[in-house]
Order: structure tokens, then sequence, then C-alpha cells
């Protein structure tokens, strides 16, 4: 009865929505294609929304949600054609676009219901069409701007993916419950009460994924914060590193003057073998570089091994860096770093200098990489709600390495996992090809 006094949006008004919200985010997002290719992709795409939209509407209403469905299916199908992202990343925009092309379209036509009493497209009721839909997107254009990056590919985990999809699914079913029935609790039964109650829901729908944006892109800036901040100490490390060789070379040339000498001077073979024996040990391990393949990885292997060394750990490494081109400098450094200097700090605990040892490989698994560190410590686990926890003194202001770690590793559709096995520490990151 609702229906017959009220006649629903028109499909192709609907049509027009969808393609707006979709063009938003490929206008705000990296594109995939040229200028020229995104335009043919999104004419493409406008075209076919039109066609599914008007065979949906001669569907009878039990078929109203595989029509929906199908259009669905093309909005992605845009998106992922114009945005350099992947198909998680694209899902998650769907989510987004779906509730805003939902949430404009019901604007609209509640505006138009209350101005016009008829559903006919008119050049007045065109008009505010036009208004309606561009000032729309226009604002949610300038408000989703602070949130995405055309320079940058947008990378979201599969929580924030089903987080999106869970609010907009929610949003989509509420707000057109009362279309499909209006035996339900929370369907409207009079007049204008069902537009304001779609347009509600669908507005409360798009500012729920509005924030969690906004949490999204704090928590990416507090990452980063933190991985710079773990780089500029890497950096500070590396830098007494190079003091500290430099200083150990001046001795070394200091004291291989010395030992020339007595060498020229010594007439007894065994003593001559024993100083060159001396001055071979004198010299092991320097110039000894790690060669991976990644010359990142190779820095922070070399400048972490050295420092093991200098406390007596053992670190070795069976690497092939050539696996991780794919990751960021900053993600390299947080991941190998913060593992590293975690797994060197346990291993200090153990009481046995013999038994210090940590050991990395890097390798394929599959249609993965595996980023593998173990090591030795003394068998002592800390742990708070079910999270390992620091054991220095204020973990409130440290135990940030594994989260950076976990962060870093899930940006690229990856996951961390911990074993521990006796007196055996170990860390797994899997990612992705």
């Amino acid at each position: 009865m609702i229906l017959d006094a009220l006649p629903d949006i028109p499909r192709w008004y609907t049509a027009l929505a969808e393609w707006g919200a979709c063009l938003v985010y490929v206008s705000l997002l990296k594109r995939r294609r040229g200028l020229v290719g995104t335009g043919l992709v999104l004419a493409a795409g406008l075209l076919v929304l039109l066609v599914v939209q008007s065979v949906a509407a001669t569907l009878p209403i039990e078929l109203w949600t595989a029509g929906m469905s199908l259009a669905i299916m093309v909005m992605f199908g845009i998106i992922f054609a114009c945005v350099s992202a992947p198909p998680l990343t694209a899902g998650y925009l769907l989510a987004r676009a779906l509730v805003l092309a939902e949430l404009v379209a019901s604007l609209q036509w509640q505006l138009h219901s209350f101005v016009f009493s008829h559903s006919q497209p008119t050049p007045a009721a065109l008009l505010l069409l036009f208004v309606v839909y561009a000032a729309s997107f226009a604002g949610a254009g300038f408000a989703e701007a602070r949130h995405f990056t055309r320079n940058e590919t947008l990378l979201v985990g599969g929580k924030e993916v089903v987080t999106a999809v869970a609010i907009a699914l929610t949003t989509f079913a509420v707000s057109n419950l009362s279309f499909l029935s209006a035996n339900t609790p929370f369907s409207a039964r009079a007049g204008m009460e069902l537009f304001y109650i779609r347009t509600l829901v669908d507005f409360a729908g798009y500012i729920a994924l509005y924030m969690q944006q906004e949490h999204h892109r704090e928590l990416h800036l507090r990452e980063e914060n933190a991985a710079v901040h773990a780089l500029l100490r890497s950096q500070h490390e590396q830098y007494l590193l190079t003091r500290r060789s430099i200083d150990a070379l001046n001795r070394m040339h200091h004291d291989m003057k010395h030992h020339l000498v007595a060498l020229r001077g010594e007439s007894d073979p065994a003593r001559k073998d024993a100083y060159i024996d001396e001055l071979e040990e004198s010299i092991r391990g320097y110039g000894d570089r790690v060669q991976t393949g990644n010359s990142v990885l190779d820095t922070v292997l070399t400048a972490k091994r050295m420092y093991a060394a200098e406390n007596g750990v053992t670190l070795t490494c069976v690497a092939d860096g050539r696996l991780l081109d794919f990751m960021s400098v900053i993600d390299i450094c947080t991941v190998v770093g913060n593992a590293l200097d975690n797994a060197i700090e346990s291993t200090l605990r153990v009481s046995d200098s013999e038994q210090r040892t940590v050991r990395l490989a890097t390798f394929a698994q599959d249609d993965f990489v595996m980023l593998r560190i173990e090591n030795s410590f003394d068998g002592v686990v800390n742990r708070r709600n079910g999270r390992l926890e620091t054991r220095k003194a204020d973990p409130d202001r440290h135990g940030y390495g594994l989260r950076n770690i976990e962060a870093a590793v899930e940006k690229y559709g990856g996951n961390v996992s911990i074993s521990v096995e006796g007196t055996w520490f170990s860390l797994r990151a899997l990612l992705p090809r």
C-alpha cells in the first residue's frame, strides 16, 4: 500500500547513484590505467549499470535481491578495473561506494517526493536530480580526500574488509526492509516516514564507515611514526657501529705495524706461524658483509650481525633477499630489524654464552614467502590478555616491536605466528608472493 502511494526510486536514478559513488573513489585513488582507459571503463560501467537496473526493474519482488547483487558485482568490476588495488581493497571500497550510493539516491528521492507529487522526469525534477547528486558526491569526495592519497596504493587487512562489508550489508538490509515487507517490527508503514527512515539509516551507515576509515588512517599514521622512529634508531645504531669499526681498524693498523716488525725479525718458523695465526684471528669478521640479493636486507643483517657479535651472540642467515623486493624499505626494516632486536635481546638472557644463537631464514613456500627467525632464550614467557608482553621495566612504553611487525605484514595480506618449544622461540611471517 505504501509503495502504491509513494513510488520507489526509478532504476536509472539508482544506476546513476551507483556509478557516481564509484567515480568518487576512482577519482581519489591511484588509477590502474591511464586517463583514457579509465574513462572508457567508466563509460562502459555506466552503460552496464543502466542495463542491469533496467532488467532488474522487470523482475518480480522475489528476485529483487538477485538484481541488486548483479549491480553490486558491476560496481566491484568498475572499481577493480580503475583503481590500482588488490581485490581485497576493491571489496573494501565497494562497501563504502554501495552505502554512499544508497544514501545519495535515498536523499534525492526523499526531496523529490517532498517537492513533487509525481515521479515523471520533468525538467524541474531532472534539475533537482543533478543538483542533489552533484552536491552530494562532491561533498563526499571532499570529505574522503583526507583519507586517501593518489600516489599510494591503498592496502587494508582482512578484518577491516569484513567489518566494512558487515556495516554495508546491515545498512543496506535495514534501509530497504520496508520495501520488501511491511510486516516486521522495523518496517515503516506510513508515507514519507519510509523515505526518512531509509535516508537516516543510510546516513548512519556512511558515518560508521567514515569513522572506520578515520580509525584506519590514525593507526596507519601511528605505525608510520613508529616505523620512522625505528628507522632513525637503526641509523643511529649503524652510526655507532661504524664509529666503533673505525676505532677498531685504527687500533688494528697500529698493532699490525708491531706485528710486521716482529715477523721480519723472527727466525723461528713456529713463532712466525703463531704470529700469522694471531693476525688472522684479529681481522676475522671484518669485511664480512651479508649478501642476500636485497640491499636493504643486506644492510640490516650486516648491522645486526655486528651488534650480535659484539654481545657474544651467533647470528646465522640463510636468506634469498630477492623474495622481499616487493616490500618497502621501511617495512623490511620494521619486520626484520624489530624481530632481530627482540631475538638478540632475548638470547642475551641465556646464561650459557655458547648457547646464544639467532637463526634467520627466508625462502619461498608455494605461493608465499616465509620469513623465519628463531632464537634461544631462558624459557620465560610473559603474557597479557593472551599476547606476549615485553619484559622491559616499563611495558607501557615498550613492547611495540611485535605489533609493528604484525601491522607491516598484514599490509601485504600476510600473517605472523609465534611458537615456543622449550628454550627455543620462533617467529614466522608468511606473505603472499
